[in-house]
């Protein structure tokens, strides 16, 4: 007869986010019967073997809570669940932030590891009957570093990390058991690194190291950010680079054992692991391939340092890098951003979700006030007694989020003050139609004297006039290294209350956000995923480029970033002050008939001692085209180049006069004039000399993609030999008769031209064959340099060649490319739940700051460095730790002048924390203090 499954005490459930949910298998719990069935003879042996699973699962509940050493049985009811999963199923997976502690009952447990350097699974270990696993992870509250799978049918007893912690609360000296048991499993090499790692907790503000320093150890950046400074000898300090989390500092002085070479000091709140040289050359000899992984590192550093100029040992602070247009970007490692107002009258909520919005595009991200804090902490979160819970539950938001952001209060609350900590950069938001007065909260910003790099946005209507005055807002703000004008939708000024606002964004937040918006700009340039627009320079050749301005509109590629050099910095001011493709052709047109214009151009004639024109039409109608517009006021961020005679040097200009800078880019020898700057008076002249295609400097500047557009002149080698002398009246001869045989000889510009590109031709290659550069040239060498007659006719072969590039771009996923963020990417795949756990690694550390700390006897020998589980392990003898002492083990010369171990921290396997103290494996919170506040 067969059998009534619905009977049975054994039911199949499927639970989502489970294991057997994820494998679309049903999983067996066992449950406890509550009566005993009298069936047929089929239900009385389901009724049996129920009875069977339930004395097992009694069994293994004792043996699990001896292995936890749980004095009270009743801790473990209603707070353990028997599994039992067939072959192939997927416990849990690497990057799960929600994670249940295994105690396997019958059967095997495969721990994989996927390597980053890697795409195949590496077995770590089997977790075998009476052992545990995934406990580690429910301790620290951090995501799984493994992924548990069962290769044949096993049963195993799990506890979730909210029931976990509920064990915990009730009794917290659990966690010394389950410590153990993770203990138990490291090998001694890892167990002698967690006694060589040092926790250090630093003050925004304070230095890590000295400039002159002895270089003893190396620091990885674990949460916050750095910024190393470099003292020349004319005692003036320059900014060497900014590190954030991941990062390794301070490596290639440790390794070469040179003094520090920067000043290095937190930019704010920061936690770093310090690794002395000691235990570094013990990794070394113990494990080669980290030499090779270091040179690695290093030789990725420094050839990415050779594309943007000359390097310095300084400048070697290794951070991960990516492949094609990630390494080097100075901004892609932020973590976290605060907002806060100029006024209490800026919309500071909308703009807060509005820039939620744009950053969900590139990645997870968190938004955090005052008040969701409490809703979430309760309401005296942000009081000084929470310091440590806050903090550490701030630091796991940014373990699982590309980006936080921080909406500061109207005025200077603790709130406030703690956003300012937060920071990794800083914007201060204001209304571009005001006055631009200095608000209350920035002034005690400024006296603070916070280190987090500090953004002026400035907030426009859709409707509204164009950006002014800005060098105002810029001049009464010394404190703020940039600036960006946004656009905004009318939705940003709504006067809705709190409620109805979040209401509607809420409904906002389930549409993709337009990657062409001010703020999707805003959030490409904080997350270091800017992409930019360079033109180069070549006369009417750069016609082509408005064509390529419509494609790019068009096939929806977002510019972040306008450059050029001679008629691409006009064109390139053009569009940054436009953004529309309409008004860029009809004012590009306009100018254009000026230039053909030969009455115009006689009438500049002057005689020929500096140049041939005078320069007073072509400022004429340079200026009539932009008028009394500064570069600061313009839409998108804007530079242009020139060449300063006076210094022999290139200058970059992102500020000032647009007009005069245009036309200083734009001068070409012996045609006009170079530019007196109103500044200092140095004299430019045309950037095409020095940089005629200048996708270096965007990238300076932080672009993550250089979209350069070259439409220099391309050398003819098929020219007229015309002997040792050249008559300009028997060329002029040759050009009219109709009758006489032509001949091919350059004219004025067309040797200016050439002589600018032969300068800069290196570096042009250089450009070309960069990672982040997407180089286009169009078919545009039949045009004159002068040809600007035929506007239409080269603006239509741009627009034909962007099209056809950008179609390729499209279908073969380059654009998808261009807008992804690998930063992002990696921590979504790492991170596959983004949601916080019910249970957080804060109330992990509220629980454990309960329990007694143990009094330990003071021991000078080396026996104070091995804990107890160590001497008690079966593995066999335990390996010393005299790797990492100064004094030499087998008198090899590597160990000359090295540094003695200093253990402050220590180790997970037997907490020992100061009396009143949270234990310190815990709170990370321990570390030396640092040296005094930085330069």
């Amino acid at each position: 007869m067969a059998c009534d499954r619905a009977r049975v005490p054994l039911r199949a459930e499927e639970r989502p986010g489970s294991a057997a949910g994820k494998s679309k298998k049903s999983v067996l719990v066992a449950e406890t019967p509550s009566a005993i069935f009298h069936y047929s003879d089929c239900d009385l042996d389901e009724t049996i073997a129920s009875t069977k699973t339930d004395a097992i699962f009694r069994a293994a509940k004792k043996d699990l809570m001896t292995l936890m050493k749980l004095d009270d049985p009743s801790l473990l009811d209603g707070r353990v669940t028997f599994l039992h999963v067939p072959g192939g199923t997927v416990v849990s997976r690497q990057g799960d932030q929600d994670v249940n502690v295994v105690f396997v009952v019958s059967g095997l447990l495969h721990v994989y590891q996927r390597r980053i350097d890697s795409e195949e699974d590496s077995c770590l270990f089997v977790t075998r009957p009476g052992e545990m696993v995934g406990q580690l992870a429910v301790l620290t509250g951090e995501p799984l570093i493994f992924t548990i799978r069962a290769n044949r049918d096993c049963s195993f007893l799990s506890i979730s990390k909210a029931h976990f912690y509920e064990i915990m609360r009730k009794q917290p000296t659990v966690v010394l058991g389950v410590a153990h048991t993770v203990v138990k499993r490291m090998s001694s090499f890892v167990r002698q690194i967690d006694f060589a790692l040092d926790w250090m907790e630093v003050e925004a503000g304070r230095a890590v190291y000295r400039q002159g320093d002895k270089s003893d150890c190396t620091y990885i950046v674990l949460s916050g950010r750095l910024r190393s400074v470099i003292r020349k000898d004319d005692l003036k300090k320059r900014l060497a680079g900014e590190y954030g989390r991941g990062d390794l500092i301070g490596v290639v002085e440790t390794l070469t054992r040179q003094p520090r070479a920067t000043t290095v000091h937190a930019v704010r709140d920061s936690e770093l692991a310090k690794l002395p040289a000691g235990a570094l050359t013990s990794i070394k000899r113990r494990y080669p391939q980290v030499v090779t992984r270091l040179i690695h590192l290093l030789g990725e550093k420094i050839l990415g340092s050779l594309q943007q100029g000359p390097a310095t040992s300084h400048q070697f602070g290794l951070r991960s890098t990516g492949s094609k247009w990630d390494s080097g970007n100075p901004a892609s490692n932020l973590s976290t951003v605060a907002v806060m107002p100029v006024a209490e009258d800026v919309p500071l909520t909308a703009f807060a979700l509005e820039l939620k919005h744009a950053l969900s595009a590139i990645g997870p991200v968190l938004l955090l006030t005052s008040d969701n804090v409490k809703q979430r902490l309760g309401s005296a979160a942000l009081d000084s007694i929470h310091e440590y819970r806050l903090s550490s539950w701030l630091g796991q938001q940014e373990d699982i989020h590309r980006i936080v952001l921080y909406q500061a209060d109207s005025s200077l609350t603790p709130w406030t003050q703690r956003c300012i900590r937060q920071a990794d950069c800083i914007l201060i938001v204001g209304l571009g139609e005001q006055e631009p007065n200095v608000g209350e909260l920035e002034r005690m910003l400024e006296s603070t004297a916070v280190r987090a790099q500090k953004q002026l946005v400035l907030l426009h209507r859709e409707e509204g006039p164009a950006p002014a005055r800005t060098v105002e807002w810029l001049n009464m703000r010394g404190w703020c290294s940039g600036h960006l004008h946004l656009r905004c939708p009318r939705r940003v000024f709504s006067r809705r209350s709190l409620p109805r606002l979040v209401e509607m964004y809420e409904r906002l937040f389930q549409r993709p956000p337009d990657r062409h918006s001010d703020f999707s700009r805003l959030a490409r340039v904080l997350t270091g995923n800017a992409i930019a627009l360079v033109l180069g320079g070549g006369g009417a050749r750069g016609c082509a480029q408005v064509g390529i301005i419509r494609a790019l509109a068009e096939c929806g590629i977002p510019v972040d970033m306008v450059g050029g050099t001679s008629i691409g910095a006009f064109m390139g001011a053009l569009y940054a002050e436009e953004r529309s493709y309409s008004q860029i052709r009809i004012r590009a047109k306009q100018w254009t008939e000026d230039m053909s214009s030969m009455t115009k151009t006689m009438l500049d004639l002057t005689y020929p001692i500096t140049s041939m024109f005078s320069g007073a039409g072509f400022n004429s109608s340079i200026c009539s085209v932009f008028k009394d517009r500064q570069i600061e006021d313009l839409w998108i961020p804007y530079f242009t180049i020139t060449t300063d005679i006076s210094a022999s040097a290139m200058r970059v200009h992102t500020d000032g006069s647009l007009w005069r800078y245009v036309r200083a880019s734009m001068s070409l020898s012996g045609y006009m004039p170079p530019l007196c700057d109103p500044k200092d008076g140095h004299l430019l002249m045309d950037g095409g000399y020095i940089n005629n295609l200048p996708a270096d400097v965007a990238r300076s500047m932080g672009a993550k993609v250089v979209i350069a557009i070259d439409v220099g002149s391309r050398d003819e080698t098929d020219l007229t030999n015309y002997g040792d002398a050249l008559s300009g009246w028997w060329l002029l001869w040759k050009r009219w008769n109709p009758l006489a045989t032509k001949v091919k000889v350059l004219n004025m510009a067309e040797i200016q031209t050439r002589l600018a590109y032969v300068c800069c031709v290196r570096q042009l290659e250089e450009v070309r064959n960069s990672d982040y550069c997407e180089y286009l040239r169009p078919p545009i060498d039949s045009y004159g340099t002068l040809d600007f007659g035929k506007f239409a006719e080269i603006c239509e072969v741009g627009y034909q060649h962007g099209r056809t590039v950008f179609d390729i771009w499209r279908r073969s996923g380059v654009l998808e490319k261009m807008l992804q963020d690998r930063q992002g990417t990696s921590k979504m795949k790492a991170f596959d739940v983004l949601t916080c756990p019910n249970a957080s690694f804060t109330d992990l550390a509220e629980i454990v700051s309960r329990i007694e700390p143990a009094k330990v006897a003071v021991v000078d020998d080396e026996s104070d460095y091995l804990t107890e589980c160590e001497e008690g392990l079966p593995e066999g003898p335990q390996e010393a730790y005299a790797d990492f002492q100064s004094s030499p083990a087998d008198g090899g010369s590597d160990w000359e002048d090295e540094p003695s171990l200093c253990r402050q921290r220590p180790s997970v396997a037997a907490p020992r924390p100061p009396p009143d103290a949270s234990p310190p494996w815990l709170s990370g919170r321990d570390g030396e203090r640092p040296p005094s506040d930085a330069p």
